[in-house]
């Protein structure tokens, strides 16, 4: 496990009680020893304020953190203050981001944009910081939802890689397969940097359909069928689910993908039951 990048994501409370819980739920996914914790922000980077505030508070407790950075919608001026902050804060890792759009915002609020897309953010960051920042950009073994098609979206995760990003997350996924293609693809592109493999625990069904219409995941209809037929039976979808992505992890680290990132939804069970699995 020592020789993989592992890395847990959260994403910023809205409450007290929210922060409460956060930090009980880092306090045990600490334990597990990951390389940083990641910071997710609401669209248009509207939780940006409760993203920096707990990237600080997971710094203070002298952990590396990585806030996400969302650039649509934001002006060169914003960008570079957030920059300067989290640089001064001692901040070194980023996950850099098109991100999702605002309520309301349109077309031509996004053609008057400063930036349209991600490798535009990658690219202001590197001229603005040099190599202060770990770049993180996404991937999508599947395709991003958005793109015209997998060749298009190949294309576009090439340009961020090339604009400078260090590495890579992919958007969760439960078929292996398109994950190594993917990487295939790129690197005979040129982009050959590291493409962690994003995780998501399987313990609620219907909450895993909605996030995976959402994004454009898709969920093997072995696994789908399988989960609908336990119906209410908590206790059954979380053992079949902990036994699918257990086995998905262990593919992925045997057939050479260099860590996994857990989207933990701010709960420290369902990854740390993956985990577990995967150091027996």
């Amino acid at each position: 496990m020592s020789k993989h990048n592992f890395s847990i994501e959260f994403f910023p409370p809205k409450t007290p009680e929210g922060a409460e819980k956060l930090r009980a739920t880092r306090a045990r996914l600490a334990e597990l020893q990951p390389k940083y914790f990641s910071v997710t922000f609401g669209a248009g980077g509207s939780t940006q304020q409760g993203t920096r505030d707990t990237v600080l508070e997971i710094t203070a407790e002298g952990h590396e953190a990585a806030p996400h950075l969302s650039c649509i919608g934001s002006s060169r001026a914003s960008l570079r203050a957030i920059l300067d902050d989290y640089k001064a804060n001692g901040v070194k890792r980023l996950v850099a981001l098109r991100g999702d759009l605002p309520s309301g915002y349109g077309a031509m609020d996004q053609a008057s944009s400063e930036f349209r897309y991600a490798n535009e953010l990658v690219e202001f960051v590197r001229a603005e910081t040099g190599d202060w920042f770990h770049i993180e950009v996404a991937a999508y073994p599947e395709m991003h939802p958005q793109a015209k098609s997998p060749q298009d979206d190949v294309q576009n995760y090439v340009r961020k890689v090339k604009a400078g990003a260090d590495s890579a997350i992919t958007q969760y996924f439960y078929n292996a397969d398109a994950y190594f293609r993917f990487v295939e693809d790129a690197a005979k592109l040129g982009a050959d940097v590291p493409v962690i493999a994003g995780i998501m625990p399987i313990t609620n069904y219907s909450q895993l359909v909605r996030f995976s219409d959402m994004c454009g995941t898709e969920i093997p209809r072995w696994v789908r069928l399988k989960l609908a037929s336990y119906g209410d039976d908590v206790d059954s979808i979380r053992a079949f689910g902990l036994d699918v992505v257990s086995q998905l992890c262990e593919r992925l680290l045997a057939g050479g993908a260099p860590g996994l990132h857990f989207y933990s939804l701010n709960q420290a069970g369902p990854t740390q039951a993956v985990w577990q699995r995967l150091v027996k």
